[in-house]
């Protein structure tokens, strides 16, 4: 089954720590930080991070929306993430920034934009640990999942195939139960959910019943290997 992770930027920012045991049984947890440069929206930094580590048992999955990155990563470290993945759009040094992100004993991510080729990744496939497909574009949650980008995941997912590695291939943007069959039949690994999740009364049901959508579309997948 694919990997859930909630994102805590459609979350209630005035109970954080309500919020995310209302999803502890999702096996991430993912933190989308915002310098309202990179992108026009600014979320939360380092200092809330550090204070809800110590009450969560998921994987903090940090998404950097911001430029420069560098400069943030041994902080983000100490914060308490465990994986963190940067924009290649952002990075003139990608190389060197997924290098220092492992350094750091943090899984090395990232993410593309919708108008940027996946070909742009060839370069890093040798040492990337998480690939983010963003099927929105970035910077704002609720947005409607981009249609175009299924041809990218199936793609990135042939690309990780001839990699003989084991890297994570997520989506950001738009997954809810109707989206994530699409998604998972094109080969992701990983969901970022939002309002799908936080937006329902029921956490525990809403990710059940992405899970449970995501059932046919693996089964249709197996069946055509």
């Amino acid at each position: 089954m694919p990997i859930i992770a909630p994102s805590l930027l459609a979350a209630d920012f005035s109970n954080l720590r309500h919020e995310m045991g209302a999803v502890a049984e999702a096996p991430w947890l993912h933190l989308d930080v915002m310098d309202g440069h990179f992108v026009p929206n600014i979320s939360f930094g380092m200092p809330v991070i550090k204070a809800l580590r110590p009450h969560s048992k998921a994987r903090f999955d940090a998404h950097l929306m911001i430029e420069p990155a560098d400069p943030y990563l041994a902080a983000m470290a100490e914060a308490g993430v465990d994986h963190i993945t940067v924009h290649v759009e952002g990075n003139a040094h990608l190389h060197r920034t997924l290098q220092t992100i492992k350094a750091l004993g943090c899984k090395a991510g990232v993410a593309i934009c919708p108008a940027t080729p996946p070909e742009a990744l060839s370069e890093v496939m040798d040492m990337v640990d998480i690939i983010l497909v963003m099927t929105v574009n970035p910077g704002f949650g609720g947005q409607k999942f981009l249609h175009g980008q299924l041809a990218k995941i199936r793609t990135l997912a042939e690309m990780i195939r001839k990699s003989g590695r084991d890297i994570v291939l997520g989506v950001d943007g738009g997954i809810d139960e109707t989206t994530t069959p699409l998604v998972t039949e094109a080969g992701a690994t990983m969901l970022v959910a939002g309002s799908a999740i936080f937006g329902k009364d029921d956490r525990k049901a809403a990710i059940e019943g992405m899970r449970a959508a995501a059932r046919p579309a693996q089964l249709s997948a197996s069946a055509g290997e």
